[in-house]
Formats: structure tokens, sequence, C-alpha cells
């Protein structure tokens, strides 16, 4: 992490609208003074994630993620600090001087370059091993499956040895350390056995982030041996659930839209047919990370999934994950073919551009299938089927939007569109639709019940952030020393002094002052505490003297707690602190 002078950090980040740089990754919609959206951390279906430009921060409600605009590309983009420093200061138009490092900062920086160089090492040993005599049953495989050389290198592919210590070996005489190699995840270690490949006598697919650098791979087994496809585990530089095959180059495609597969050989067959705008998820289901991923470079996706029975459960598991982030879906059929490497082998391009060109509306596939449940030659159930129409239209939250879907259900399925709509809103008063953010949001368990007491001091740090007029009153009763845990205390005697030296406080220069992403997110969540909805002076008078009166009361009993017998000074101060809490449970707080 390089060490940049604080005037310069601040110079990049008051340059760099978080607003702006977030909204590159997410949809959000203003509300007051700051920004919603839906979290790019977690799933969910109602917003949760809050920007307050003014806060120079980010918060989640549902998931506690939360940090400055560098904190943000770190956890997205999986960068180093200098890395989003760099990334934002380019945007910005600020001149970086050469970087310095600290110890700890040049560890953590060589330990991720080191580790993009090992799986930079191992791609070009496994290229090198299809061409040779070794990897000759791999190369036979991919001509049978019809890649043309010049797929096979744009794409990198390659072939590890039959020899379950064959790589191992040749990146220990490249200089790379054991523990290096275990933790790119090409090599696992035993007593017994020492370093042994992750990958053997497979078919290698590298596998490369948007900047085209391998992070990991992906093996199909040459022969029986299970499993069939086995990928990298999750490493510092590869994570799956942000990643996605193809991506480094289908993000530079002309074409309208993205083309999502399940394999690593439907995105080569696309590629090679022309297609250069196909990726898929690496081995796993696709998540909220991959949407967002998707949502900076497209605003449609089709989805070319396996037209078998998991291939459809699968889509349907993914479009209401692209819908809420805001991506136009469609899907493509493939039938009577399995997936497009068959489809492009059986009928060619030209006529999966027609199928793309007829790509059906998500939504409408969602129905198509519900359908099938349902004996629409019998009127109940086809009351029950249109019922349940009615329910599903109510995701659609902006009423033209709704319309126009309630227009194209109605025409497809025979049912009159006042008819219709008069059930969509049949429904939604009896669902008693929740106003947005406050239903439990999805894919979450819901928070533990925090402690009162820190509810208490998070509330009085954010109160004095949203309204810095109540500095005077506060400081008169509360002391950072009042505040009992060890990172708020830290946190209100930094805000303290600014509010002496400035009148204001700046959250995210708080929060830079701590390494730990972990301290970074409490202290995004201290500034970001939920202030009940207080509407005359009186109210928040009172309840302002109750928060004050709850954190002095406990920290006397904390202090009472922890001193010792022989420290007459700290006896002295508990029994003016006490005298102090009296009178001010006495007094009536005015707030000007």
């Amino acid at each position: 992490m390089p060490l940049y002078s604080e005037n310069l950090i601040e110079e990049v980040r008051s340059k760099s609208n978080i607003a702006d740089v977030v909204s590159g990754y997410v949809k959000l919609q203003k509300k007051g003074n700051s920004y919603f959206g839906l979290c790019p951390f977690h799933n969910e279906k109602t917003p949760s994630f809050s920007v307050t430009p003014g806060k120079e921060m980010y918060y989640c409600y549902g998931c506690g993620a939360g940090g400055d605009v560098f904190s943000f590309l770190m956890k997205y983009e999986n960068f180093t600090f200098g890395e989003a420093v760099e990334t934002l200061a380019k945007q910005a138009g600020v001149t970086l001087p050469v970087k310095e490092f600290s110890s700890r900062a040049k560890r953590e920086s060589d330990k991720r370059q080191r580790l993009l160089e090992a799986n930079k090492e191992a791609g070009k040993y496994f290229y090198m091993l299809l061409r040779s005599e070794h990897g000759a049953a791999a190369l036979a495989y991919f001509k049978k499956r019809g890649l043309s050389d010049e797929t096979m290198r744009r794409f990198g592919l390659g072939y590890s040895d039959k020899f379950s210590d064959d790589l191992y070996r040749y990146l220990k005489k490249q200089g790379y350390e054991d523990e290096v190699l275990k933790d790119s995840g090409l090599v696992s270690y035993s007593e017994r056995g020492g370093g042994r490949d992750k990958f053997w006598n497979r078919a290698m697919f590298p596998i490369m982030d948007v900047r085209g650098k391998v992070i990991g791979f992906g093996g199909r087994v040459m022969g029986d041996g299970e499993p069939k496809y086995l990928n990298s585990p999750e490493t510092v530089i590869f994570d799956k659930s942000r990643n996605l095959y193809g991506l480094h180059i289908a993000r530079t495609t002309k074409k309208p839209q993205l083309l999502l597969c399940e394999g690593y050989m439907d995105v080569i067959a696309l590629h090679q047919a022309g297609f250069d705008n196909a990726v898929a998820s690496l081995g796993t289901s696709l998540t909220s990370g991959h949407a967002s991923l998707l949502k900076r470079y497209t605003k449609e996706v089709y989805l070319t999934y396996d037209s078998d029975g998991a291939g459809v459960k699968a889509a349907l598991r993914a479009i209401p994950i692209l819908r809420d982030v805001g991506i136009l879906t469609k899907v493509v059929d493939m039938t009577p073919y399995k997936d497009p490497d068959e489809f492009l082998k059986a009928l060619g391009a030209e006529a999966y551009q027609e199928r793309i060109d007829q790509a059906e509306n998500s939504f409408l596939f969602e129905l198509r299938l519900l359908e099938r449940e349902f004996d629409m030659k019998d009127p109940e159930s086809k009351t029950a089927f249109y019922n349940e129409i009615a329910k599903r239209l109510l995701e659609f939250t902006e009423e033209l939007e709704r319309d126009n879907y309630i227009e194209a259900v109605a025409g497809r399925y025979q049912i009159g569109f006042q008819n219709l709509r008069k059930l969509v809103i049949s429904a939604g008063t009896k669902s008693g639709m929740a106003p947005p953010g406050r239903r439990l949001k999805s894919g979450i368990h819901e928070k533990k019940k925090e402690d009162g007491m820190k509810q208490s001091q998070k509330l009085l740090l954010t109160w004095l952030i949203e309204d810095t007029r109540l500095f005077p009153v506060i400081k008169e009763f509360i002391k950072p020393s009042d505040f009992t845990e060890e990172i708020y205390r830290k946190a209100a005697e930094v805000s303290y002094r600014q509010l002496n030296e400035t009148g204001e406080v700046h959250p995210a220069k708080i929060a830079a002052m701590f390494e730990e992403e972990e301290d970074k997110r409490e202290i995004a969540a201290l500034f970001n505490a939920y202030i009940p909805n207080i509407e005359t002076k009186a109210e928040k008078e009172k309840a302002l003297k109750e928060t004050i009166v709850r954190i002095k009361r406990n920290s006397i009993d904390v202090r009472s707690n922890d001193l010792a017998p022989t420290d007459i000074a700290g006896l002295q101060r508990l029994v003016e602190d006490k005298r102090q809490l009296e009178q001010l449970e006495k007094l009536h707080i005015s707030i000007e």
C-alpha cells in the first residue's frame, strides 16, 4: 500500500465525488442528502445501500459494508489501497509522485504481485505443454471441439502434465517460495507428500480479470478422472463472485448486449463464431457481484444457458438478480440443441444471431414457464394463474413500466388490460406492500440486535455530524473518554478536534486513519446510525438529553468497575462526574 502524503490523498478524495464513482457500479436514486441503491456486496431486493456525498462515505444498512471512496474500490475491484488511489487520481487528473512503501504495505503489495506472477508463469507453462508431445491428448480434445489455433492462442489454453508435482517442481525452479505457491491455489501441501499440483492431466483454461491478468484456472480432466471440471480455489487475487470468464475481451465489444453462458467452452465457441460479447460465471451461480460487474459494461444481458432443466432453473435464478441492478434481460432459445457450442456446430453463426434477435423478454419467459403449472382449461386454475401474474407484476414499482407489462401480458394471455390492472391493484392491497426499504433484505441474515449502549454512542456521533450545532451542547457534558468502545472513543477524539478547529466533521478522514477493513466498516456504521423521526424541537431536546444521560451514566459505571483502590485522582473524577450527572438529570437541554 503506497504511502502518499495525507494532503495528496485528501486532494484525490476531494476531487472524487463518491456518488459519481459508486454510480459507475451501482444504480443510485437520490433521497434527501443521500443516494440509495441495491448493495453490490450482498443479494437484496430492496435498496439498503446508501452513499452520502456530505460524509464522503457509503454504508449498507443490510450487511454493514461501509467506508470511503478508496475502500469502495478496494472491496469492489479487489484493489490494494495504492491501486485505488492511482485509479481515482487518474480519473481526477491528479499527478502522483513516485511511490514510497511502508514495510507492511510493501509486503502486501509484493505478495499480491507475486501471486499474479506465479499464475502468469503457470499459464505460460501450461500453454507450452499443450504444444509439446506431453499435451497431445489435450490438443486433440480442443481440436475435436472445433477450436482453431488462433482461438486457443487468444484464450491462452494449455495442458497440465500427468505428473502430480510437475508444475510445483517447475515453479520452484523459477524461484517461487512454497508459501506463495500455496497461497496461489496452484499447489497443496501435506507433511508426507510435500507439494502436489492442484491441476494435473487436465486441459487448462486460464481465468483472467477485466485487465487481462491471470488470477486462476479451470481444468477439464483428460480421461475418466474425477472431478471432470476443477476450478482454482478462491485466493487473495481470485474471487469467483466478482469475476466473469471472457469479460477481459467482451468488455470492449461493439455489440449492444452481453451474452451470459454457463461454461468456458460455450464462451470460447461463441467468440470463435464472431460473438465477442460472451461471458460465463466461474463454476458458481450468478451473484449480485456478477450482476454489478455486468452493469458496468452493458445495459442488456441475454441468457444463453443450457436448454435442459438445470439450465432453465439457472436462468430463473439469474433473472431477478439481473433485474434488481437494472439490467434488461432476455433469454435465447436454443432448442432443440443443449447449449451454444452444440447449436453453432449444427446450424452456424447466422442461425444463432437469428435466435438472439428473437430472444424472449425475461419476465414473459418466467410467465411462460409458470403457465405450465396450471391447467388453463380449468376456470379455477386459470383464475389462479392470473392472480399469480398480478402478484408478479407488483415487482415493477414504476407505474409506466408496470402498465407496459400489463398490456403485454394481457395481449398474450387474452385477458383485458383493465381486468388485469384491477387484479394487480387488488393484489397490492391484499399484500399490504411495505414502502421501499422497510422489508428485510433478501440474501442476508437478520442482524443480531445491537447492544443498547453501543447504539446510544453511535446515535450521538451520527447526530453530531448531521447537525454540528449540537456540538456545544454535547461537549459540555460528554468527553471523548466517555465513549467506552475503543474505536468509538478514537472517532470521538478526532471528531471533537475537527469541530474545534474547523466546525465540521469529516468521517472519511476518520475512516482513513484505520487500516483494517472491519474498523472502516465500524466507522461507517458509527456515522450512519438510525436517527428516529423526531419532528418537534422539544422531542429532539428530550431524546438528546436521554442519550447524553445514558452515555454519561455508562461511562461512570465502567470506570467505577475498573477503578483501582489506590487511584485517588480517578476517584475524584468519578465523584465530580456523578455530581455533574445529578445536575444534568435536572437540567433542560436547549437546542438553539
